[in-house]
């Protein structure tokens, strides 16, 4: 059971970077975080569509990992 846990500890950690990292990648809305870096590029340098639409799979496929690896690691640690 300790290596499954360990696996489960690795995944949901680059899980967390990587969902933190492709959250600030999103364009914003407002002046927000991902606006701090390019908050006065125009709209034509901005990311396509496509573009955003696959960083927004992208994000949700990471955070769909990110949740089963908390549910997994929860359920390890009750069940030890």
């Amino acid at each position: 059971m300790d290596i499954i846990k360990v696996i489960v500890t690795v995944l949901l950690v680059i899980s967390s970077l990587l969902l933190v990292l492709s959250i600030l990648l999103q364009k914003g809305k407002g002046g927000g975080v991902s606006d701090m870096f390019g908050g006065g590029m125009s709209t034509a340098m901005r990311s396509s569509g496509v573009a955003a639409r696959n960083l927004n799979r992208i994000t949700v496929g990471i955070a769909v990992t990110w949740g089963v690896c908390v549910i997994l690691y929860g359920l390890i640690v009750k069940f030890q």
